[in-house]
Formats: C-alpha cells, structure tokens, sequence
C-alpha cells in the first residue's frame, strides 16, 4: 500500500499542477469507498481554489477555499489512497474506467493554460475522499488525525522521543513502528529497512531498546524515508506517482524482500519471518 513516502511524492508532484486552480467541475462515479463520499461533496467543492496540499501520516489534505464573495467557510478535502489508490494529474484525461471514482475538473489561472483532471483512482476501494469544514487550527483534532503520532522530519522527532514513548511496552519494535502512534509512515517496507540500518533485531520489545540505540533509530528512520522519497517512494504492485511514474525504492533494499540472499554488509542470508500478518525481513548477525 502507498506508505509515506509514496504519499509524499504524489503530493510533491501534485504541487505545481494543482495549487491556485478552481475546481469548475467534480464528478463522483462510487460514493463506496472505505467511507462513502459526501453526497454533497459536487456541490461543496465547485468554485472553491486549491490553495495549499498538505500531508499528514498518510493523508493528503487539500486547502480549499470559497470563490471570491461566497459566504461559504474554507475546508478541506482529505484524501487517504488506501491500498491500490492513485491521484494523477491529466491534461486530457482519458476515458474513466471502472476503477476511477473521482474527477475534479481545474481551471487554469488566466492565461496560463486550460483546464486538467485531477483524477482519483482506486482499483480495491480502500482508500477515501472526505470533506471536513474544520479551519486550520482544529484541523489536527479531526478524528482521523488526532492519535497519530509526531511526523518523522518533526523537529520533536528523536531518540528520545522513542524512548520516552515506548517504556513499559513490550510488543516488538517492529510491530510498534508500524503501529503510527508514536511515529507516522514508518509501513512495512520501511520499518525493516530501518531496523536493519540501526542493527536492532525486529523481535526485540520495544520497551527494552536503550536510548543510545532510539538514536540511531530515529536516524535511520528519517534518512529511510527521505532516501525512498528521493527515488519516488516503492512500486511493489501498481503505485504510481501524480505523473504516472513508478517508484525504485525497491530495488535498492537492503533486507526487504531479500530472503536467502547474501546480506549486503557481512553477506549472512537474509532471514524472513511473519509479525502481526506482514512479512518482516532482517540479518540475524547485524541485527542484535
């Protein structure tokens, strides 16, 4: 599934195609995804500007803001890609098929060209598209924000944040990174990458891990992400980005999907096991 950083490059992406323009038309093709659309959503949306796009964890939030002289109150759109879920940018968007749900059909600014199609596309309907009213500041207080936890490229984010977070817990590591609550985005993919990078075994109890080594976590962490969002996140099915370029994270892993293969730092096959229903991948001689 898009993990953060996956999120992050169709946000990046998204940028230079998307912010000023108004939404002139929205068309809503399956209200059933993971929570039914708005049935109001064609009518909240038209006229209203893009103003900025945010991430949050996995989400992606759209500021959007009431036509000159309307009486109507900012919002924003809150938009979740699920587990198959795409939003790309199209200057003339082909024929939907029986996965795209959700147009939004944006003006160009005054002589900066026509419109485009802003195109949601969700082959297992997990994902969502989610109209809040809330202003800026009880944003972080919608229901699907308020327990996650401190963003990695947080300021906040550390080793001691880590360690401060996870006393008297005794579920593995692995299973509490991916877990969101006390740092977001960290999914499969990254979560093993990340462990092995800072040598901590996957099965360890959080609870046990010492300060010294939440530092090296937390490092490893951010330069995890910020590597895999550089190389435009992991295309393992059918990720693609606002572009429709797919993501090479993946072929440089240093442990994930590498079972029985040579570790690359001391060349002991890499170990596969299953914690909480996903498949974890690690060095049993770097990893302690």
């Amino acid at each position: 599934m898009p993990e953060l950083p996956e999120v992050e490059v169709t946000r990046r992406g998204l940028l230079p195609h998307v912010v000023g323009r108004r939404i002139v038309e929205v068309t809503v093709r399956h209200r059933g995804l993971r929570w039914p659309v708005d049935p109001e959503l064609e009518a909240l949306l038209a006229g209203r500007v893009i103003a900025r796009i945010e991430r949050r964890g996995k989400y992606l939030l759209l500021e959007c803001l009431p036509a000159e002289g309307s009486a109507a109150e900012p919002g924003w759109l809150l938009v979740h890609l699920g587990m198959t879920g795409t939003l790309r940018v199209w200057p003339q968007a082909p024929a939907p098929g029986p996965h795209d749900h959700l147009d939004l059909v944006l003006a160009g600014p005054t002589g900066e060209g026509g419109d485009i199609v802003l195109r949601f596309r969700d082959p297992r309907r997990f994902g969502a598209i989610l109209w809040s009213p809330l202003p800026e500041s009880e944003l972080p207080s919608h229901p699907l924000l308020a327990n996650l936890g401190v963003e990695p490229f947080d300021a906040r984010f550390d080793g001691g944040w880590f360690h401060r977070h996870t006393r008297g817990r005794s579920a593995a590591i692995k299973t509490v990174l991916l877990a969101g609550d006390i740092v977001v985005g960290v999914g499969n993919i990254y979560a093993s990458e990340s462990l092995f990078r800072a040598g901590i075994r996957p099965t360890t109890p959080a609870g046990r891990i010492s300060r010294e080594r939440y530092d090296r976590l937390a490092v490893a962490v951010r330069e995890t992400l910020a590597e895999a969002i550089a190389r435009g996140g992991s295309t393992l099915r059918d990720f693609v980005g606002s572009d429709g370029n797919t993501g090479y994270f993946q072929l440089d892993c240093l442990v994930y999907d590498r079972t029985g293969e040579p570790c690359r730092v001391c060349g002991t096959p890499i170990r596969q096991i299953v914690q909480g229903q996903r498949s974890t991948f690690y060095c049993p001689h770097c990893q302690r």
